[in-house]
């Protein structure tokens, strides 16, 4: 038979605490729905993003694409000792700091089209031809014609 040992007032480890009382419940209970209404009002804090290690070399390439230049997800992977990895060059761009001043718009996909969806699409293609670059009705850059091909690296 297995005994269950219970907390005596001499037992080392000292009294069995005490069960709060229903009027201190209640004021816990209270003070947790005021803070809980206080919150809702209040906006949702911004959470803070983890970045992943290379995204300072992604970044620090991006910032030398001259303006009425572009370059594609690709090309900046291979550029930050990232070849094949086209995709985190995205991921990098979407986690930019808040106030990092950076071209991300003169960055495209493989086939010189803006990858954002709906208005951020927009403000990019926006800002290409202010900068000079030629869009086709079809909304896709000549990469022939506007790609970056910075010097030492391979057409």
């Amino acid at each position: 038979m297995i005994r269950r040992r219970t907390r005596t007032a001499s037992s080392p480890t000292g009294p069995a605490p005490a069960r709060p009382s229903a009027a201190s419940r209640k004021g816990a209970e209270r003070a947790e729905a005021e803070l809980l209404a206080e919150l809702a009002g209040a906006p949702e804090p911004r959470p803070v993003a983890r970045r992943h290690p290379s995204y300072e070399r992604i970044y620090a390439v991006v910032k030398r694409i001259p303006a009425g230049r572009v370059a594609t997800y690709g090309q900046i992977a291979a550029l930050a000792g990232l070849p094949g990895h086209a995709r985190q060059v995205g991921y990098a761009l979407n986690k930019t700091p808040a106030g990092r001043a950076l071209p991300w718009h003169r960055v495209l996909n493989a086939r010189g089209e803006c990858s954002l969806p709906g208005s951020g699409g927009d403000e990019q293609r926006r800002l290409l031809r202010r900068e000079g670059v030629a869009l086709s009705r079809e909304g896709r850059v000549d990469l022939k014609r506007f790609q970056w091909r910075p010097r030492g690296s391979t057409p």
